[in-house]
């Protein structure tokens, strides 16, 4: 173990201790951190130590991280420290495929960005710890940069064992709801073909509907959401350079695959079957990203009226009380309407109501809205204008976007998805009766 490696650890412990003895803001901080991000996780010791570790890079005291004050508060640290600790701020959590055993570290795979990297032991005592790893076990941690050629674990880790596909399309489901920002963090190039696709997917639907909302039945949306799909998948055919006029059984021979599989995994996975057969033919496709599936929940399909909203980042959101919603704050009498209370609460404690949409209703309703927050918030004095934010912070909303469900997802991903569903299809086939398997993957 080279000298760079010791001294990571040791930097490493340093600024941990240095977060767990303060008494001031960066104790606020990280309190304030924690909460937020035990609420996702089981609250285990290794989700706690994931966490402090985790706002050791992304926390935040006013506009600096943890790191920054670190090095701030100690004068005597060398420029070789500094650069190390500054290094950090690239660190990133991943879901990690062991591809290589080394004898100071391992070669792992991020499975979010298929790409790999040289990752070393920095302490004797991981080392003995993972020294028992195998290639092809899953591990969920985070890394840091020690170098340009190689990275060290930077905390503790989550061994996940062997995954067959179907459990690996559900782990990165997982990772994907609980780690959110960290989908394409080492992959910039992705993250930004993801973020377009959901500007570009929004743009065809006000091209399509004409506006950024609409209202009809469940049914009804389901089938024009199912036009508006079709018509974007004819673009992506054609800007992938697939022939969408030969039919279903000609790209399937072509591809030397049989068709009934074809359908059955499209029917799955909720695709399409052209799209299905093309990746099966081409692995190599030069397209980095594959756009996701919009389809309305069961419960929608079958709902009266249900509004449909797009937005450039936020993405679409389906709602079956929009248009009630929209009814109490245009009425004269707000409290006079069956339920008007505990819908505004809804409204304030789903977490499928985001952010967006308060903003939307203030701006369209601002003093009909505040006048109902002061009186189902009992709080005579809440302001819209100043006090929203901090409102909707207190409801555990997040005031900017992450990456919406409608964003395209990387094709390698889209592939161990359609390859996943296909052996569960196959299982399906032979165990008749069994319960229907779970889709993880599916939301990603």
């Amino acid at each position: 173990m080279d000298a760079l490696l010791e001294r990571s650890h040791q930097l490493k412990q340093a600024l941990i201790d240095f977060i767990l003895d303060a008494d001031d803001e960066l104790a606020e901080a990280l309190e304030t951190y924690a909460a937020a991000q035990l609420r996702r996780g089981s609250g285990d010791t290794i989700q706690q130590e994931l966490t402090i570790d985790s706002f050791a890079i992304e926390g935040k005291v006013g506009d600096k991280s943890p790191v920054d004050l670190f090095i701030e508060t100690h004068p005597e640290l060398s420029p070789s420290d500094r650069q190390l600790l500054n290094n950090w701020h690239r660190s990133f959590m991943g879901l990690f495929a062991i591809a290589k055993i080394l004898d100071d570290g391992f070669e792992l795979m991020n499975w979010l960005t298929a790409k790999n990297y040289i990752v070393k032991f920095n302490n004797a005592k991981t080392q003995q710890e993972m020294s028992r790893l195998k290639a092809g076990e899953i591990l969920l941690t985070r890394i840091s940069p020690v170098t340009e050629s190689y990275w060290t674990f930077s905390g503790p880790y989550t061994q996940m064992g062997k995954l067959g596909k179907p459990k690996l399309a559900v782990a990165i489901g997982n990772f994907k709801e609980n780690y959110k920002s960290h989908l394409y963090s080492d992959a910039p190039d992705l993250l930004e073909e993801a973020w377009q696709s959901v500007l570009t997917y929004h743009q065809q639907f006000v091209e399509f509907f004409g506006s950024d909302e609409v209202t009809m039945p469940g049914y009804q949306l389901n089938k024009k959401i199912a036009e508006l799909q079709e018509i974007t998948t004819e673009k992506s055919l054609a800007a992938a350079g697939i022939d969408s006029s030969k039919s279903l059984g000609e790209i399937a021979q072509e591809a030397g695959v049989d068709e009934e599989e074809i359908q059955a995994a499209a029917e799955d996975m909720g695709a399409d079957s052209k799209v299905v057969s093309q990746l099966l033919k081409n692995k190599t496709t030069t397209a980095k990203m594959v756009t996701s599936k919009v389809e309305l929940p069961a419960d929608l399909k079958k709902a009266e009226a249900v509004t449909a909203l797009s937005h450039p980042r936020w993405g679409q959101m389906f709602l079956p009380t929009y248009a009630k919603i929209k009814t109490i704050l245009a009425a004269e009498d707000w409290q006079s309407i069956e339920g008007s209370e505990k819908l505004i609460r809804h409204y304030l404690e789903s977490k499928d109501i985001n952010a967006f949409i308060w903003y939307r209703l203030a701006a369209e309703y601002p003093n009909s809205l505040e006048k109902i927050l002061q009186t189902v918030l009992q709080r005579p004095d809440f302001n819209l204008k100043n006090d929203l934010d901090t409102l909707l912070q207190e409801y555990h909303k997040l005031l900017e976007p992450e990456l919406p469900e409608i964003a395209s997802v990387p094709v390698h991903l889209h592939n161990l998805f359609q390859e996943a569903l296909g052996e569960v299809h196959k299982t399906k086939s032979k165990t008749k009766g069994q319960k229907k398997a779970a889709k993880g993957f599916q939301k990603l």
